[in-house]
């Protein structure tokens, strides 16, 4: 959390989303770092010319490999969710935050950019509401309760481009404990 008290929200810069997905998750302003996600992609990958993972002009756009790399080394794993799933049945209470990827516009003043962008964003509850820190925002926008975020991610969903991420702990991904399957919607 920010300080005092406040929600720790940053800001897009270069192309870093997957930075401040991992920031604005954990709260923090250093929880990661860009050289450490650069570190990652060059573990994964220990090309020295052209890494898969990153831009190569180290601007960022770092994929969901670093991510959930980045991921693990704070104990937490990555789950795909299906999209024939429904959000209702996810037991927040047992998921530490919501990752969207999402395609996005690339713009040069205001031509657009004819290539398929992605961009990485977090949905997470802090003190007891859910808050949308996407990076692009100005700050960061309170959804509410449970409900309101269950009906923002269904209609990101509605765009079948769109991918849903959950973070959950280890023992959560293996028992499957995130997911409610007896709950009725």
């Amino acid at each position: 959390m920010g300080d005092n008290g406040t929600v720790y929200h940053e800001r897009q810069r270069k192309q870093l989303c997957a930075l401040h997905v991992l920031n604005n998750l954990f709260q923090e302003k250093d929880a990661f770092t860009q050289k450490f996600l650069d570190d990652i992609c060059t573990s994964l990958t220990p090309s020295r010319f052209m890494n898969p993972h990153r831009n190569m002009l180290g601007l960022g756009n770092y994929d969901v490999n670093v991510l959930t790399a980045a991921l693990q080394t704070k104990d937490l794993c990555l789950i795909w969710f299906d999209r024939r799933k429904k959000v209702e049945k996810v037991d927040f209470s047992k998921v530490k935050g919501v990752i969207l990827n999402v395609p996005s516009d690339y713009k040069l003043g205001f031509v657009k950019i004819p290539f398929d962008f992605k961009h990485w964003y977090v949905i997470r509850e802090v003190q007891g509401a859910f808050y949308n820190l996407d990076s692009k925002l100005d700050k960061p926008i309170k959804l509410g309760e449970r409900q309101a975020a269950v009906d923002f991610l269904n209609e990101r969903l509605k765009d079948e481009k769109t991918q849903l991420l959950i973070v959950v702990e280890p023992s959560v991904e293996t028992s499957g404990s995130w997911y409610m399957e007896d709950v009725n919607s």
